[in-house]
């Protein structure tokens, strides 16, 4: 018996691979499916099923494209209703994969369809259970995902709460949690680093599982919920109906275009120029009113959180090889409406004799001796649980994610001096800033992190 977990960082995204006696079943594929093929080449094993905990919403999943090459069936728990054809498993329903099966276990709450699987081993014991979005690693998933008019955010933490009584907390301790996502994805609060765990190690540490009431429970977890991305919906829908090859996204997305068709595509189609570098070169040199998601980070994430419009129309500039991975990455949240990147890159830009802008980004100690000594307009972008326990005395939290609702709150005449945590977001913020018209703004490197090393413990304050 094999299990493997294959995480992606940039999307906090655990999908499996499970394997025995020449079968193999994938748990929540992405959309790049060759990964899980040549896995199961190399091991000569058929892919048999593949299995969907729930629709996502956090990513396309790659579930059509990899039945279609396997002719292995989609498998769904109760109340799924995709547009094509899979098998809707019943509750407790069983699938044998060579010498082990993996039994249904029709979790809702996160979403109505929610299903863990649970693995028994070549012996008929317990091994693992695989839980998607309904139980993390310190943390559940968010029941605010899948309201309707009859199913409110209370309604859903509600039945979370019966699947997790019912369905999980029964089980053996000695079972391994596999869950869907890790620290940083906005399927939970607060999640945590660790990809797995034993079940009676959660029993112990995760609140959610703790003894409590169920309007206890509910309240706990519908604390502090922050609207989810924009493109969240969409990706539900398009897990729903399904989806173009990446294949096909990739045939289309990788154009090299030089610096006069760029232009000329940007202008003729009202494309957002993504400038995918790092904030250290993007601050330089970039070509105005593109925005710098940088590749090294959350960079699908930010996309969709930032570009609201998934059929927007991208033209992006990139460090030359990685324009594959940038269309790839920008795939898996679904934005397929890419047109292509500068060929050559800004070095390309340049020499062409086009138009360039620049950010001013100062260091961390020359901000902290700046800051003690003048009066500073100070933006924190990190989200309000990062800023709450621990900020700069007099500074404005305005959270990334929320920045284009918030324009009117920077200062249009004063200097704005941006930071969150290291320095990514912050360079994303001052890029938008500057497409806006806002020249008068300064990005911090290093972030917090760096800039307190440089300042009084009474520099500090807390929202507490």
């Amino acid at each position: 018996m094999k299990v493997e977990q294959i995480y992606t960082g940039c999307l906090a995204q655990g999908a499996y691979y499970i394997e025995s006696d020449g079968e193999a079943a994938i748990i929540d594929p992405l959309r790049e499916v060759n990964t899980y093929l040549t896995k199961a080449q190399k091991n000569a094993a058929t892919i048999k099923y593949i299995f969907e905990t729930h629709f996502h919403a956090d990513f396309v999943s790659g579930h059509l494209e990899l039945s279609q090459k396997t002719n292995a069936p989609i498998i769904y728990g109760p109340n799924a209703n995709p547009a094509f054809q899979s098998i809707i498993a019943t509750d407790g329903q069983e699938f044998q994969l060579g010498k082990i099966k993996i039994k249904v276990l029709h979790t809702p709450g996160h979403t109505m369809e929610s299903a863990c699987y649970l693995l028994f081993d070549e012996n008929g014991k317990e091994y693992c259970i695989f839980t998607g979005d309904t139980l993390f690693i310190g943390d559940v998933g968010r029941p605010d995902l899948a309201q309707k008019s009859d199913l409110t955010t209370h309604d859903l933490a509600g039945h979370l709460f019966d699947s997790l009584q019912n369905k999980i907390l029964p089980l053996p301790n000695h079972i391994i949690v596999y869950p869907a996502h890790g620290a940083g994805s906005a399927c939970g609060k607060n999640m945590s680093k660790e990809t797995f765990d034993t079940l009676g190690h959660q029993k112990q540490v995760n609140y959610a599982l703790q003894p409590q009431t169920k309007e206890a429970f509910i309240e706990a977890v519908t604390e502090g919920l922050t609207p989810p991305p924009y493109y969240f919906p969409k990706n539900v829908q398009i897990n729903k109906t399904g989806s173009a090859s990446l294949e096909t996204v990739m045939e289309s997305g990788l154009r090299a275009l030089s610096p006069a068709a760029f232009e000329a595509a940007a202008n003729e189609t009202g494309a957002v120029v993504i400038d995918t570098r790092a904030a250290a070169e993007f601050k330089d040199a970039f070509i105005p009113n593109s925005i710098n998601i940088g590749l090294k980070g959350d960079f699908a994430p930010w996309v969709g959180t930032l570009i609201t419009d998934i059929q927007q129309p991208i033209l992006f500039v990139a460090t030359a090889g990685t324009e594959q991975e940038v269309i790839t990455r920008l795939s898996r949240v679904g934005y397929d409406n890419i047109l292509g990147y500068l060929e050559g890159g800004l070095e390309a830009w340049q020499a062409a004799g086009k138009e360039i802008d620049s950010i001013t980004s100062i260091a961390a100690e020359t901000f902290a001796k700046k800051f003690q000594n003048e009066n500073l307009v100070v933006k924190d972008v990190r989200k309000t649980t990062e800023f709450e326990p621990e900020h700069l005395a007099d500074a404005e939290n305005i959270p990334l994610a929320y920045i284009s609702e918030n324009m009117a709150d920077f200062s249009k005449t004063e200097t704005n001096y941006v930071h969150c945590a290291g320095g990514y977001r912050s360079m994303i913020a001052c890029s938008i800033l500057k497409s806006r018209g806002f020249d008068n703004v300064v990005n911090v490197e290093g972030g917090i992190g760096a800039i307190k090393t440089f300042l009084p413990v009474s520099a500090m304050a807390s929202s507490y």
